[in-house]
């Protein structure tokens, strides 16, 4: 028999290990506690009347402190959200049919690797991240009630996951539909059925954004202006003021869970970003062999071992946690993401995480156009177009950032042969290589993601200089309705570019709707019933408003036209809309717009509807998929959506199940900018600040935004205390 003194004493002794680890873990954890509680000390957010976090630290690692604190009071479900997409864990919430966004994370960046970036880091940045980390985790700490989806505790490696300055970015446009193919099949995907799903896309509302800088020459005070107008889904960025004693002193619109202004001002300098269609993403088709010891991939003369991984991902399916075990394989291009003709395909694009936070965070700083220069020579902006003012009068505009050399001999909008060395990228163009425009004689500078080449009019960059990689050279009617806006005219305000940048007039209409009457008239005896309807829009003016029954017709119109309408050729939305306007047969014309009217009368009763009562702004909850509901409140809105030409662009992204149309992405964050010896802003946010529906700020700025009543912006920290309501450490509230 073992000797139970013995038995005893092992007992004790593990009771006191135990006791030991427990203690430890207490007294580490009281730790972290404690440093979060002194960080917190040397932080105020001051909250204004419409509850803008005005964000004062000692350091910029305060700042960031703060500025994530306040993220997370405001709207936490965005902050985990993006997050969650970004590491690639999103599956385990949302099921297996994000398995495949998860996997696309994880072939560009594993958590070693993200880990890895981080310890590389210069140390400044290193600071920043960790205080991004304990910025969220002080919050959560200090607000127990705050149940998150998944992530319970935040990392300061987890920033490195974001490509660029914009979440999503670049990644994006890689389709994980074709992941899908090639990875549960290990086929390519449909052709037809990506042409269908492209077709789908197109339908929907454009993405996109403005930009527009004005030369003092042509503003009453002699002072360089810029209008920064983001097109993103509503509540995707939330607007911040972050301030420290380190030179950091930024207003504007931060992406939940970022620790930089996105878009906005200092004092000094103003940036506002556009997406670009420049090229900077390629595809390589690679040729690859199997021998006994792995695979191997052809280029040019030598066989390169393929680098291969495993990849364990989770997957909620039914309220169960599984798991799938995918094989990961990369060649000096890129991971192999999916399969063309059969073949395997690399895709390359920008990843530079370190570099690339770098510049969205310096950017921030910059005083002068020089320093901003400077900053951009960093080149990893990718994703976006840049246009830029300053105090100094100074007005530019980057297109794109990120550009790689590569030998115009192949067309690189196709995939290329991996195969093939001179396929490679040869390094970065150099700034002064890439598109770009200083200061034209025309004294403004416009982007509305359309051609570079008439960025300023004649002072424009001239197509023949640069390799055709570098843009598209595609107009749209955003870009042709700010030209003609910007022409010739001069003696600008702050209020007279808000009301240029909400200009009602629709130049899309002006090329659809004549050929609508002009086909009616020709048929006008068959057709009497559409007669009531025709007469509205042949004595329209194609402006947008609430009262407009005609900007409903149009609408509706067009929307079913963009569906049904036969394309002779591929064609972009404003080439579209000329065909149907001028070329498209007759009777195709009427048969659609016979449907619209049926439309109008089975779902409202009428087809005389004026446009406020169908194009609603609503705001019931604070979920990131937004509910809609045709029995509760919203109100009439008179924007319209970006397709149209409307600078003021307002439209739905999604199927909302219901008759009328709820707003979900366009116009979200706006404002001017003036510079000088004091810089001065108006700005709009849609809905509000908060996403919670019990604060004042969940919508107390829906009204203004319906009638483009900006709200001044508090920058300075004497009218920041004129407008405070509320004044707080981080732990406190």
């Amino acid at each position: 028999m073992k000797n139970p003194q013995i038995k005893y004493i092992k007992f004790l002794s593990l009771s006191l290990l135990l006791w030991l680890i427990a203690s430890c873990n207490t007294s580490q954890g009281h730790s972290e506690i404690d440093k979060w509680g002194e960080q917190a000390e040397n932080i105020t957010i001051i909250r204004d009347d419409f509850g803008i976090p005005h964000i004062y630290g000692k350091t910029d690692a305060d700042a960031v402190f703060g500025l994530l604190y306040a993220q997370c009071e405001d709207d936490f479900n965005r902050v985990e959200q993006n997050y969650i997409w970004a590491i690639g864990r999103l599956a385990e919430i949302e099921g297996k049919e994000s398995l495949y966004s998860d996997l696309r994370a994880n072939m560009f960046m594993s958590k070693e690797e993200a880990i890895a970036n981080y310890n590389r880091s210069p140390d400044w940045l290193k600071k920043l991240c960790e205080a991004f980390a304990d910025g969220i985790n002080y919050y959560l700490h200090t607000h127990p009630e705050v149940k998150p989806k998944l992530l319970t505790r935040f990392e300061p490696w987890m920033p490195m996951y974001f490509s660029e300055g914009s979440i999503g970015g670049d990644i994006e446009r890689i389709n994980t539909n074709k992941i899908r193919a090639f990875y549960e099949d290990g086929v390519a995907f449909s052709k037809t059925e990506e042409a269908e799903i492209k077709k789908r896309e197109e339908e929907l509302e454009p993405q996109g954004s403005n930009g527009i800088a004005i030369s003092g020459t042509l503003t009453q005070s002699g002072n360089a202006m810029l209008l920064i107008n983001p097109h993103t889904s509503f509540y995707f960025r939330g607007e911040v003021h972050v301030i420290s004693e380190e030179g950091l002193n930024a207003y504007g619109a931060v992406t939940w869970g970022q620790f930089f202004v996105y878009q906005g001002f200092n004092e000094k300098t103003g940036w506002m970003h556009t997406s670009t269609y420049t090229d900077v993403m390629d595809e390589y088709v690679e040729v690859i062999e199997e021998k006994e010891e792995g695979l191997f991939y052809v280029y040019g003369e030598e066989l390169r071992p393929v680098i291969k991984k495993e990849v364990i991902l989770k997957y909620s399916d039914n309220g169960v946690m599984k798991e799938k075990t995918f094989p990961l394989y990369r060649t000096h291009h890129g991971p192999i993401t999916h399969k063309e003709n059969e073949l395997p395909v690399a895709s390359a694009m920008m990843w530079e995480p370190i570099k690339a936070l770098e510049q969205s965070y310096i950017r921030t700083k910059q005083k002068d156009y020089k320093g901003f220069l400077n900053m951009m020579d960093i080149r990893t902006n990718s994703s976006n177009n840049t246009v830029y003012a300053d105090a100094d009068g100074n007005i530019a505009y980057f297109h794109g950032n990120f550009v790689p050399v590569r030998d115009t001999i192949f067309d690189f909008s196709l995939p290329v042969d991996g195969s093939n060395p001179k396929t490679d990228w040869k390094g970065l163009h150099a700034i002064d290589e890439n598109i770009f425009v200083l200061n034209p004689k025309n004294g403004w500078i416009q982007n509305c993601n359309s051609t570079p080449f008439t960025a300023a009019l004649e002072n424009s960059p001239k197509r023949e200089n640069y390799p055709k990689y570098m843009s598209i050279d595609q107009e749209n009617f955003r870009g042709i309705h700010a030209i003609e806006l910007l022409r010739n005219k001069s003696g600008y305000t702050m209020d007279s570019l808000i009301s240029l940048a909400y200009d009602s007039y629709l130049p899309a209409f002006a090329k659809l709707i004549p050929g609508l009457v002009s086909a009616y008239d020709e048929a006008k005896a068959e057709l009497p019933e559409l007669e009531g309807a025709i007469n509205i829009l042949r004595n329209w003016d194609y402006r947008t408003s609430e009262e407009s029954a005609a900007m409903t017709l149009a609408h509706f119109y067009g929307t079913l036209y963009g569906k049904r309408g036969i394309r002779p050729a591929p064609m972009s939305d404003m080439e579209l809309m000329s065909y149907f306007g001028s070329e498209s047969p007759l009777e195709e014309r009427l048969s659609i717009f016979k449907e619209v009217v049926s439309q109008l009368e089975s779902d409202f009763g009428n087809w005389n509807i004026p446009w406020g009562e169908v194009n609603r702004f609503q705001r019931l909850n604070g979920d990131i998929r937004q509910a809609f509901d045709d029995d509760k409140p919203s109100i009439p809105i008179g924007f319209s959506s970006g397709r149209w030409g409307a600078l003021a662009a307002y439209g739905a992204r999604y199927n909302n199940n219901t008759k009328k149309i709820y707003g979900t992405r366009g116009n979200s964050f706006v404002a001017v900018v003036e510079f000088g010896s004091k810089v001065s802003a108006k700005t709009i946010l849609a809905g509000g600040q908060s996403s919670n529906p019990k604060s004042p700020h969940f919508d107390d700025q829906t009204m203004p935004y319906a009638k483009v009543k900006f709200k001044e912006a508090a920058f300075y920290k004497e009218d920041v205390l004129k407008r405070a309501k509320i004044s707080y450490k981080p732990g406190v509230r």
